[in-house]
């Protein structure tokens, strides 16, 4: 069972920055994808973003495109999501996830049943 535990989370004003981190332990890091996700109060939790094992290949919704850049850290175990020109509607819980099976492709991260760990969740909240 691999434990997740994410950090960098805050309040920012629209048009901000923020960058997450989620460091993970527990089992081999490098060959499993990671993704992340977030859930605003009264809403389903929704994919943002995942990265394949090696980094080589990403995958985003239209909704944070161009805006998030997944990156990780084999060396360090930790999977990043910098986050810039937020807006108020990207106030949420996010969440750090890793799949059940290795070399999960990145696009197959988006589906929820591909997760087999999640983190805390970190608050993020963007101001108007």
């Amino acid at each position: 069972q691999v434990q997740l535990v994410e950090s960098g989370g805050g309040l920012v004003q629209a048009g901000g920055s923020l960058r997450l981190s989620c460091a993970a332990s527990g089992r081999p890091f490098g060959i499993y994808a990671m993704g992340w996700f977030r859930q605003a109060p009264g809403k389903e939790r929704e994919f943002v973003a995942a990265i394949n094992w090696n980094g080589g290949s990403t995958y985003y919704p239209d909704s944070v495109k161009g805006r998030f850049t997944i990156s990780r850290d084999n060396a360090k175990n930790t999977v990043y999501l910098q986050m810039n020109s937020l807006k108020p509607e990207d106030t949420a819980v996010y969440y750090c996830a890793a799949p059940t099976r290795p070399l999960t492709t990145a696009q197959a991260m988006d589906d929820l049943t591909s997760v087999g760990s999640w983190g805390q969740g970190i608050q993020v909240t963007v101001s108007s």
